[in-house]
């Protein structure tokens, strides 16, 4: 018989017993609701009560959408779990915006849960870059939480991450990127397992080679547990011995808990359409194996049965005051999408007396150097970015060797815990800038930027903003071939919720870099390689006098780089353009010697995107073609034109036209496929004759 601590018993019993009212309540009432998807903890109680009640303030929890018991044990209420339930506007955690049980909290008193998605196992590489973070943070000497390991009261208060998870998640290959990074760099991050042998109607037999305990071997440094997940006391006295050793030794622990499911998947998918084993799961029941535990520990029918009831009064109650809250207002929808910036207009000098004049890469080098300097919460990590090599275009030269390689250091392949790893960074205060190698490899980390970096800040209502930068290389530069010369900016420009830069030259790079950096917001900046050292011919415009370092140019703010006076006796026509098209517009236009009636506008960035800048200017020139080096159809130039076309329709005298790449799969190795496939200052030439003369 175990005697733990009869207040934790009690206790975990008060909220275990919330939880399963709870579940019961909801089925109760399931006509009222419904209406938004829900899942429950019940069966999964114990084990998620076990390790909420341990948690403390300065930790970093990643719950999963079945951990509403883990959530009670933080000191969430039922009444705030409801209000997200039928999405109201006073949800806590969103304010109506997603699903229950999906939480993002702040407080100051209870563990922090940043937004994770819902997406099944995609919390696994954000929660651990929030560990890599801790690790980061107290190497540096950034928080009073860096103490000797021999100093155990303090030690003992340095905070973990947990990462709950179900066992189907444990096949995602993310999941994986997860436990290799946390295995490898001895992460203070807890894998919590709940295994309930079911993915939805998929059982484990059909989907799994082995269990999450069995898996997690293979991760040299990564301590596997395998524990019953449905006995309180167990799981309790498991967790607090992995706790200790993890806030003392500072290394990752996966906690594989058996338990069954008692309820729906969802409140939308019916255990009885497909579940044969719910007789069995109801004999591993977690509740009465508890309420045996009081009784051992002599507490009286009467006193249990006094706090089952008070659990069910709470329950009701709040859900009486949930079912009368207000729901959002259709304003409600526009807010935080994003964090307010402090960067809104252009500052410092650009263009400083007897600055020397650099190429593009060296100014982006520069403005990370310079900010690495004065931040020590900057860091910088990639492939092969560290001290051997420092970039595969030496864009992070030096910087390992100035500033260490905590600072400064290479990952694995791996894409995605590159970009999703920036979430749980930002989260714990730091302001990581990260790069993909080539914006061909970007796919695999598309998933991340999506589902938890773009979505933060909106879903979170404003607690979480993402402040990171990703750097990705882009475009053609000379025999690249299919996997080094892609552009990517319609995909990234579909992705609400990030900003993104598109240079043209090393001033804006540098400028743009820096406002990336005070901006909260995640920023991806699109770098093009053929830019980078000028060595396209063509491209020399691309150097630039190196800003000072206080320059900071503001996202949304168009140049408009050759000006025209409206002509009322002569054709006159606007440019629209970004990277590298900038310099084939350039170009064009001088060797036409049409600099008095072409004007040409670089975006500079591509979302947020200065409109107003570009339909004053159409509608001045009457005539607008849009140069881009991406493949024209779906893409975001043949966007914009379309809207230029909807505003400036009264004003122009010729159809808004495009020029991009042929629309072809990839752009070849052979160069003489490739100078047929992407535009050139010629074609646009001949594409700026045809507009004048329609």
């Amino acid at each position: 018989m175990s005697k733990i601590n009869k207040n934790i018993l009690q206790k975990g019993f008060s909220i275990i017993s919330t939880a399963k009212s709870m579940a019961e309540l909801y089925e109760a009432n399931f006509k009222q609701v419904s209406k938004y998807v829900h899942a429950t903890s019940r069966g999964h109680e114990a084990i998620q009560v076990a390790l909420g009640m341990q948690l403390l303030p300065q930790d970093y929890a990643y719950p999963y959408y079945r951990d509403d018991a883990m959530l009670l044990s933080f000191g969430v209420k039922p009444e705030q779990l409801m209000l997200q339930l039928l999405a109201k506007k006073d949800d806590p955690f969103s304010a109506g915006r997603t699903y229950y049980s999906h939480p993002s909290l702040k407080d100051a008193d209870k563990p922090k849960i940043p937004h994770q998605s819902s997406a099944t196992g995609m919390q696994a590489i954000p929660a651990t870059g929030a560990a890599m973070g801790m690790k980061y943070i107290e190497q540096q000497g950034l928080t009073n939480t860096h103490v000797a390991v021999s100093d155990m009261e303090l030690a003992k208060k340095r905070p973990i991450t947990v990462c709950s998870l179900g066992d189907a998640s444990v096949t995602e290959g993310e999941v994986a990127e997860a436990f290799q990074m946390a295995a490898l760099k001895q992460l203070p991050i807890l894998f919590l397992v709940q295994d309930n042998g079911w993915d939805i109607s998929a059982n484990a037999a059909e989907t799994r080679a082995q269990n999450a305990y069995e898996y997690a071997k293979g991760f040299h440094g990564l301590e596997a547990i395998s524990i019953d997940g449905a006995n309180f006391t167990t799981c309790y006295e498991t967790l607090e011995a992995v706790i200790n050793t993890m806030r003392t030794e500072r290394r990752p622990f996966l906690v594989h808990a058996r338990v069954p499911l008692l309820n729906h998947h969802t409140s939308g998918v019916r255990m009885e359409w497909y579940r044969d084993d719910l007789e069995e799961a109801k004999t591993r029941d977690p509740y009465p194996v508890i309420k045996s535990q009081l009784v051992d520990n002599g507490f009286t029918a009467e006193a249990i049965a006094a706090l089952e009831q008070a659990a069910k009064k709470t329950v009701q109650k709040d859900f009486e005051t949930a079912l009368q809250a207000s729901d959002p207002q259709p304003e409600d929808l526009f807010t935080h999408d994003f964090a307010p910036t402090p960067i809104t207009q252009e500052q410092g000098e650009r263009a400083p007396e007897g600055a020397e004049k650099v190429v593009m890469v060296d100014c982006a080098l520069f403005a990370v150097e310079e900010l690495m300097k004065t931040h020590k919460e900057c860091l910088l990590y990639g492939q092969d970015v560290g001290g051997r090599l420092g970039g595969v275009f030496r864009e992070a030269a030096t910087l390992a060797q100035k500033f260490g390689d905590e600072r400064v250091f290479n990952t694995a392949i791996q894409e995605a815990f590159i970009v999703g790893s920036t979430v749980g960074m930002s989260a714990v205060g730091l302001k990581p800038i990260v790069e993909v190698q080539f914006a061909d490899y970007i796919w695999p980390g598309l998933n991340q930027l999506f589902t938890e970096v773009s979505r933060s800040c909106y879903l979170s209502n404003g607690k979480w903003p993402v402040s990171m930068i990703l750097r990705v290389p882009i475009g053609a530069y000379g025999s690249g071939g299919p996997y080094h010369s892609s552009s990517v900016e319609s995909v990234l420009t579909n992705i609400r919720g990030i900003k993104i830069a598109y240079p043209s030259n090393g001033a804006d790079l540098k400028g743009l870099m820096k406002a990336a950096y005070y901006d909260p917001n995640p920023v991806v900046i699109l770098e093009h390689k053929g830019l980078y050292w000028s060595k396209v011919p063509g491209a020399q415009g691309a150097t630039s006098v190196e800003p000072a370092e206080d320059y900071m140019l503001p996202f949304g703010k168009a140049w408009v780089l050759q000006e025209i006076w409206k002509q009322e006796h002569m054709e006159t026509l606007t440019i629209v353009t970004y990277g590298m098209g900038v310099h084939w517009a350039m170009n064009a236009s001088e060797e036409l010697g049409l600099q008095d009636c072409i004007e040409i506008i670089d975006l500079r960035t591509l979302y947020p995107l200065d409109e107003d800048t570009v339909m004053a200017s159409v509608k001045k020139t009457g005539k607008c073609l849009v140069v881009t080096e991406e493949p024209s159809s779906n893409s975001f130039a043949g966007a914009l034109a379309g809207k230029i076309q909807e505003v400036c329709f009264k004003q122009l005298d010729a159809p808004v036209m495009v020029i991009g790449s042929e629309n072809m799969p990839a752009i070849p190795l052979n160069a003489t496929l490739e100078k047929t496939m992407i535009p050139s200052t010629e074609k646009v030439k001949n594409k700026i004759t045809a507009l004048l003369n329609y």
